[in-house]
């Protein structure tokens, strides 16, 4: 199970970019090899926090991109290679696109006893001290 130690450390301030996306039919199998080459290059982006992709039931596609400030955000939609990438997406990839960027203005999160309990087992550095959960803002 994860625990936050796990997870990125999300604050206010950060830009999250929402890509809601839905591929063309013909497009899956070029596509795969292609979205992991560009997610290994955002990855190597200063300022990069998180990536999260999910796919839902409908074949709708929501990938969450978490940079640290606008600056990191901005270099990375214009950076060459995923400017490209852009390009081939409109031109092969997508059906339809939308994105969203949104600046955080406030985080916080729980934990339930149990996975804080299981964190301070596994973690010297955790909190131990137990409690009815943990929120953290």
């Amino acid at each position: 199970m994860a625990t936050f130690s796990d997870r990125p450390q999300l604050a206010a301030g950060q830009v999250v970019t929402v890509f809601r996306s839905r591929l063309r039919g013909a497009a899956t199998e070029e596509y795969g090899p292609r979205a992991a080459e560009i997610l290994a290059l955002a990855q190597t982006m200063p300022g990069l926090v998180d990536v999260k992709a999910f796919t839902a039931d409908d074949g709708e596609r929501v990938t969450l991109v978490t940079f640290a400030d606008a600056e990191s955000q901005r270099a990375w939609r214009e950076h060459p290679e995923h400017r490209l990438a852009q390009r081939a997406g409109r031109d092969r990839f997508y059906a339809e696109y939308s994105i969203q960027v949104c600046e955080c203005t406030r985080v916080s999160a729980f934990e339930a006893p149990e996975a804080h309990a299981q964190m301070a087992a596994t973690s010297p550095s955790a909190d131990s001290s137990g409690g009815s959960g943990k929120l953290r803002a």
